[in-house]
């Protein structure tokens, strides 16, 4: 038993209110309008890029402070500075420091119940898990809308709707907005939102720090998203130089919205990795720990060590276009390589950053669905360390073709085929736990079933592009494009939607329409499988990424890949109709536990208390014990009430088996 769950274990909370999250105490309650929400948020970060342009124009009137690339930087890396400062300021963020810093006590302030929360800076990890889907939902559908763009430019080789300079602009913020949003598509939502519920916790550790996590995220999706208001940058979502010397101000959005996410980053993966260490329930050995606790756990190891570089990386270049140093500047003494070798330092551990999640939530829903116990579940386990730990071993596989010392290539390829065995481990106990299962296709077993299948073809092909000779041949293809979204589209997007679809009823009491959950299924797999694997093909056959003119025999591959996306991509919208309608329009409220499932998440109340148990739980035993003759006891949750391991026991589908204490 850790010290966090001894202190807490004889606390019976009496009624549900909220602890306070506060500001300054002794000073008089703010009016509703002027409370700090999004609306002041967006007010203030507005006026602190306006004050931070204007310093910046100061700061460098009379000066030549004009970069490689060409323009005078500071002001806009200035303003955007001083607008997620702004940001941050307007939505409370900074509230508890600064009132530590001057020397005050946080002012007592209880925390709404209203949906007016959703808007506000909050301490509740469920709120801020719910405050990511719908961010991550929406920072997908911009990236979605930019994929449309890109392919519909693609219909033809020769009659374009943009200039070659939008294109890559539009390539490039697509990529962008799309890698920083798989960053925390899992563990911003459902991380946050699920993990303090499956360990038998009330809280995060960090609670200010997990809020702040989200609204810092938030800012850099919007100062990656300003690029296009500066013209763009042309160097892709790798950001590679010299193209990065020499960009216009777009440049500047790229470097500044990632070294801010990154930040948010961290964040986020310290705060889950203190919490799963040291805020689980007594009797939680780590042998009794969900498979998805270990997945968001490995994930925050890779999300605490590896994004410090890119954040480094992402300043170094800010000082090359503001302070005229030479970190990547050739001319001037710099090299282009230490880019390019900090980048994908981060960069390859970023893939599994958003690989293991998805992992994890195939392995956590299919023994619900198969009603079997999870098939070697400490190999699942190690297999997911495995995969942290060897991920920072293969990051100079992607510069096989830089001209860097080719003696270091075998080294790299032999990682790169190594890190395939632990992955193999986590896709063979799925195998295993499938075997002579009877299966119950419900919606999010459906998307767990697809993710074997599409990353089965993302995994063939990147043992290909691990081999330096293959790789030589297609890097820079659109077979390197088509293998890169198998991959991380193919698996993650479909795992979040299947998390998605099994612990929204759980989130929000409601209960999703399963015809159109189905009917979402069945459109994205189908045309996401017919818009990419085409893409193999037409990178075997010569065309390169991020160019919009291209042999004119290739085109009936490129039209029948963009006809195929625009169908994948009304595929999101029967999701978001679904959602729509479920949620707000027409609501079915959903039983306390759908899926008889024996996580600790379904044993509390619906919705779930501010303090999610009353009493903590003991955990007795794992929580995969399905099907067995004689099953023990799953957790004891107080006043003598058990999770008995059978389906639909009393226990278990109880709608309030631990009312608060009178």
């Amino acid at each position: 038993m850790t010290l966090a769950a001894e202190r807490e274990t004889e606390v019976v909370y009496p009624d549900p209110t909220p602890p306070v999250l506060g500001g300054f105490q002794g000073l008089p309650a703010r009016p509703g309008w002027f409370s700090q929400h999004l609306g002041t948020a967006a007010i203030l970060a507005v006026g602190g890029y306006l004050l931070g342009h204007w310093i910046g124009n100061v700061m460098t009137s009379g000066y030549d402070n004009v970069a490689a690339s060409g323009i005078n930087a500071v002001p806009v890396t200035a303003g955007l500075l001083g607008g997620v400062l702004g940001w941050l300021l307007g939505i409370g963020a900074l509230n508890y420091p600064l009132a530590k810093m001057a020397g005050m006590e946080p002012r007592p302030d209880y925390e709404s119940t209203s949906w007016t929360r959703y808007f506000r800076y909050t301490a509740d990890h469920k709120v801020v898990g719910m405050q990511y889907v719908i961010g991550v939902l929406g920072f997908l559908f911009t990236g979605g809308l930019l994929a449309m763009a890109i392919r519909t430019e693609l219909l033809s080789p020769t009659s374009h709707l943009f200039g070659p300079g939008t294109y890559i602009s539009i390539v490039s913020e697509h990529g962008t907005v799309m890698m920083m949003m798989a960053t925390s598509v899992i563990v911003g939502p459902l991380g946050n939102w699920l993990v303090p519920l499956m360990i038998g916790a009330r809280r995060t550790a960090f609670p200010r720090v997990e809020a702040f996590s989200f609204w810092i995220f938030t800012a850099g999706y919007l100062v990656i998203l300003s690029a296009l208001f500066y013209g763009g940058f042309p160097t892709g979502w790798t950001g590679y130089a010299p193209l990065q010397t020499q960009a216009p101000q777009g440049m500047m959005s790229y470097l500044v919205g990632f070294a801010v996410i990154g930040v948010g980053m961290m964040a986020a993966g310290f705060n889950l990795a203190v919490t799963i260490i040291n805020y689980r329930a007594p009797g939680m050995t780590w042998s009794r720990i969900p498979i998805f606790v270990w997945s968001i756990l490995a994930t925050c190891a890779l999300l605490t060590l590896a994004t410090p570089t890119l954040v480094a990386a992402g300043l170094f270049g800010i000082l090359d276009h503001t302070a005229q140093t030479a970190f990547y500047v050739t001319e001037h003494g710099g090299s282009s390589f230490l880019w390019q070798n900090l980048f994908w330092f981060f960069g390859h551990p970023e893939v599994y950053i958003m690989a293991l999640p998805g992992f994890g939530i195939v392995a956590e829903l299919l023994p619900v669905f198969t009603r079997k116990p999870l098939f070697a579940y400490k190999v699942a386990a190690a297999g997911m360390i495995g995969v942290a730990l060897l991920s920072f071993f293969v990051w100079q596989h992607h510069l096989f073709q830089s001209g860097i010392n080719p003696d270091m290539r075998p080294l790299f390829m032999l990682t790169t085929e190594l890190i395939s065995i632990p992955t193999g481990f986590i896709f063979l106990v799925g195998m295993g736990t499938l075997y002579k299962a009877k299966i119950r296709f419900e919606v999010p077993m459906l998307f767990c079933l697809a993710v074997f299948f599409n990353f089965l073809i993302g995994g063939v092909t990147g043992v290909f592009l691990s081999d330096v000779p293959v790789n030589v041949t297609v890097h820079g293809s659109f077979f390197v494009l088509a293998h890169f979204h198998y991959t991380i589209m193919g698996g993650l997007i479909f795992a979040f939607f299947g998390g998605l679809y099994y612990w929204l009823p759980k989130m929000t009491g409601k209960t999703m329409n399963k015809k159109l959950g189905k009917i979402h299924f069945w459109l994205m797999f189908i045309f996401f499988n017919l818009t990419f694997f085409p893409m193999f093909l037409i990178g075997l056959l010569g065309q390169p990424r991020r160019v919009f003119e291209y042999a004119h025999n290739l085109q009936a591959l490129n039209d029948f890949a963009s006809v195929s996306s625009f169908v994948l991509g009304a595929s999101f919208l029967v999701f978001v109709a679904n959602f729509v309608w479920s949620i707000f329009i027409k609501p079915t409220p959903s039983p306390a536990n759908p899926w008889d499932s024996l996580g600790l998440e379904w044993q509390t109340p619906t919705p779930v208390p501010y303090y999610n148990f009353a009493r903590i739980p003991v955990v007795l035993n794992d929580p995969y014990h399905y099907g067995e003759e004689n099953p023990p006891a799953i957790a004891d949750l107080g006043d003598g009430i058990l999770v008995a391991a059978g389906a639909s026991s009393p226990a278990s589908v109880a709608e309030d088996p631990r009312p608060p204490a009178e």
